[in-house]
């Protein structure tokens, strides 16, 4: 098994909801996020003071799936969340040893 953890832009949650819906994937953790890579955050400007904002808003989207599915759960997740710009995020993928469903013991694949 896989858990794919992506940090995406808030604004782009919804569309990746939906095509992950769409390829059959329902479970998924949801976290409001902030931090920044390569973009290292903006300057703005608030009462006539400039700020910098090195911290951007983001969303967390974790998913744990099968082995065999996690490729495709991967592109179309990338797809829906891509806008070619820089800040679009990143996708880690991770192995996952178990899964063990607390209502009744279900392990594994199973559980999922």
């Amino acid at each position: 098994m896989k858990k794919i953890e992506a940090i995406i832009q808030p604004f782009k949650l919804d569309t990746v909801k939906e095509a992950l819906i769409g390829i059959g994937i329902h479970g998924m953790t949801v976290t409001d996020v902030r931090g920044h890579g390569r973009q290292k955050g903006h300057k703005e400007v608030y009462r006539g003071m400039e700020y910098t904002v090195d911290l951007l808003p983001k969303v967390k989207v974790e998913i744990i799936t099968s082995d065999d599915r996690s490729d495709d759960v991967i592109k179309h997740l990338a797809e829906a969340a891509r806008t070619g710009k820089i800040g679009d995020g990143k996708v880690f993928v991770y192995d996952v040893a178990d899964v063990v469903r607390i209502r009744n013991d279900d392990r594994g694949e199973q559980a999922l």
